[in-house]
């Protein structure tokens, strides 16, 4: 099977994930980059999207997930947008980063993230 990648990158989406209380209360805004693996061989040559990914359901999909049943950590999160990555019929890996950049962190920083790859069992 060929391999191709299909990304979708800085799916923005408002979640109540974390350890503290005021992270479950207030909530803060999650970005979620995900890579699949697939092959694209086969809707390149039909040009019909049955034979993909449709990203803009995968997009509502991940978006539900985040925007779902709060977690303590982000890696618990990352399994999860995993997991529904995996869930595509199409898909042979998938690999997932969450970033946090509003994590309660006393230092300056950019960014916090977790990033996990899984493959289909």
């Amino acid at each position: 099977m060929d391999t191709d990648l299909i990304t979708l990158s800085g799916l923005r989406v408002h979640g109540r994930h974390g350890v503290f209380d005021h992270e479950r209360e207030a909530g803060q805004d999650f970005i979620v980059d995900v890579s699949l693996r697939t092959s694209t061989a086969e809707a390149a040559a039909s040009d019909d999207l049955k034979h993909t990914v449709d990203y803009g359901a995968l997009a509502d999909t991940l978006a539900d997930i985040v925007a779902g049943e709060p977690v303590d950590l982000i890696e618990t999160l990352a399994e999860r947008l995993a997991d529904a990555c995996l869930g595509l019929e199409r898909v042979a890996a998938a690999r997932v980063t969450v970033h946090k950049p509003q994590a309660p962190i006393s230092q300056q920083f950019t960014d916090v993230s977790v990033t996990i790859e899984r493959t289909r069992r």
